[in-house]
């Protein structure tokens, strides 16, 4: 026959434990508290600290993208194609700017390239210098305000200035040209891009 134990009950031969200091309380209290705080306040402060990190992330885009004027950079390549904006090589100052909405999609260029870049941009418009107008400025007021590019007054570059509108039809894109001649070598080209999507 076996004999249970009623529950809290130690067999005699186990030694008795001694009562439980004061001190030893608090230090197991305490390491009970701190186990607790860093299961709950290190993945707490992982999430604050992504929150943030995310929040600045979309703060930094939206201002990136809600920004008025030009990016000094080159487009990409998939812009320059869909928009018709092949840029030459050698240019510099090379600057665009990017807007779309539902009714209109526009890219705006700008860059600084030798005569003989010029030509090969014009070539890759299916145009030679005969397309060139001398004064006129095929850039309208709003999207030089845009830019902030000043084709007459006192801001504007020294130089004469010769345009023209290569018009197409949708889907492909209608390109207004300005080109500055004030550098003898280096002519300045503006270009704004639009098309309907």
């Amino acid at each position: 026959m076996t004999h249970t134990l009623p529950p809290g009950a130690t067999l005699p031969d186990d030694p008795p434990r001694p009562p439980e200091s004061r001190g030893h309380v608090i230090r197991r209290r305490a390491f009970t508290l701190l186990i607790i705080v860093l299961l709950i306040g290190v993945p707490a402060g992982y999430l604050v600290i992504s929150a943030n990190q995310s929040r600045d992330s979309g703060k930094n885009k939206e201002a990136k993208y809600s920004a008025t004027g030009l990016t000094e950079a080159w487009p990409s390549k998939v812009q320059q194609r869909l928009y018709h904006v092949p840029i030459p090589h050698p240019s510099n100052q090379v600057a665009y700017y990017e807007t779309n909405n539902w009714k209109t999609s526009r890219l705006y260029v700008q860059f600084q390239t030798t005569h003989a870049g010029l030509d090969a941009f014009l070539a890759e418009l299916g145009l030679d210098r005969d397309a060139l107008v001398k004064d006129d400025i095929a850039i309208s007021e709003r999207d030089q305000d845009i830019t902030g590019w000043k084709f007459s007054g006192p801001d504007s570059r020294p130089g004469d200035y010769f345009g023209f509108v290569r018009a197409q039809k949708n889907p492909k894109p209608t390109l207004d040209v300005v080109v500055n001649t004030g550098n003898a070598v280096y002519p300045m080209v503006y270009v704004v891009s639009r098309t309907v999507p």
